[in-house]
């Protein structure tokens, strides 16, 4: 292309690593689906089923190439001239291979964005994007929780460079747009309940964020202390939600005409509660549901942050110094609402990849 200002074709393939950071349920691949709400403009290759899938069942689509890093490289290089250069955008450690080596193969032809760090050698991509608490190994802090014989084990052992996109929390999909649309779906069935709403979303103990029954019998009693505030209140489950926990709060709100308990059967409403809710109540292992419920500008209660160790403890702590989260105690009255600037880490890191694009020449 002659000039230097070369349009943007993308190519998006997803290998979502199974640690829960990324959760699959926020990051969806499909025929109407962008890849992240602020990447307007990018045009993204039609694939009609999750990568998960795909991979899984090894089914193929005519606009998705398997993840093979010479056939991605070779597409990169022959389509240069007329289509220009190709934007590759992966997330998660398993995909670190692949996109490095795409990288390496055409490293003129392609923007390769790596979401989540990759530990070492961030020099192999355009750019990192990845939050703020997986630099925690190297405060003060977080060295002295680290025995001197393992530190340079610890990863990450450098700040981060010019090419690193910090965000507070996960990346995804709850945007303005996606919330709109949500709120529309759902009208029907959201819309004529009592208010305030209470939405309530439980995960599961994780090995930085270890909790056990009496969390959940906890968190019954506090729900029963605020109930009185509230209009009604919706409890999802995750499927990291232990069977013994999601019992405790099944027999004790199971019947009763406040409370709506989602069996994981039919349409999940999750968008919905979050384009509808008045307030949620959020155990502290979910970095993805709090990213999500923290872009709303309603108030967030958390509830099991004094579990979390290691750089999750971090994760939390910022949360609180912004002001956008608070923990939850079972004195809250729901009827009284405060706010907060709301988190826009997915608009945020995707201007920067903006940026950089034109800083090479090319635009969107």
């Amino acid at each position: 292309m002659g000039s230097r200002v070369q349009r943007i074709r993308a190519l998006v393939w997803f290998v979502l690593w199974a640690s829960g950071v990324v959760n699959p349920s926020t990051v969806l691949l499909g025929q109407e689906e962008e890849l992240m709400s602020g990447f307007t403009g990018f045009h993204f290759l039609s694939i009609e089923k999750s990568c998960l899938f795909l991979l899984k069942e090894q089914a193929s689509h005519p606009d998705v190439l398997e993840a093979d890093a010479k056939q991605i490289a070779e597409m990169a290089r022959q389509t240069f001239d007329t289509d220009g250069p190709l934007l590759v955008v992966a997330s998660g450690r398993d995909t670190i291979p692949v996109s490095s080596a795409i990288k390496h193969l055409a490293p003129e032809n392609v923007f390769v964005v790596q979401i989540q760090h990759p530990r070492s050698h961030l020099n192999r991509f355009d750019l990192v994007i990845t939050p703020l608490h997986d630099y925690y190994p190297l405060t003060p802090e977080g060295q002295g929780q680290i025995p001197w014989f393992l530190r340079r084990w610890i990863t990450p052992r450098e700040p981060p460079g010019s090419n690193v996109v910090l965000t507070v929390g996960a990346l995804h999909q709850a945007d303005f747009t996606a919330l709109r649309n949500a709120a529309s779906a759902w009208h029907a069935e959201l819309a004529p309940l009592p208010r305030p709403l209470l939405v309530v979303n439980i995960g599961g103990p994780a090995r930085n964020c270890s909790y056990g029954v009496d969390l959940g019998k906890r968190l019954a009693a506090m729900l029963q202390n605020v109930l009185w505030s509230c209009g009604c209140v919706r409890i999802s489950f995750s499927r990291r939600t232990p069977e013994k926990l999601s019992r405790i709060l099944m027999k004790e709100f199971g019947t009763n005409p406040k409370v709506y308990i989602w069996d994981g059967e039919g349409c999940n409403p999750h968008m919905g509660h979050l384009a509808c809710a008045d307030a949620f109540v959020i155990t502290a292992d979910s970095v993805s549901m709090l990213s999500e419920a923290c872009s709303t500008g309603k108030p967030v209660y958390v509830i099991g942050a004094e579990h979390c160790t290691w750089k999750f403890a971090d994760f939390q702590n910022s949360l609180q110094e912004r002001g956008v989260v608070r923990p939850f105690t079972g004195k809250e009255d729901m009827f009284k609402s405060w706010s907060y600037t709301p988190l826009n880490d997915t608009a945020e890191a995707a201007s920067r990849v903006k940026m950089a694009l034109a800083e090479r020449g090319w635009s969107i």
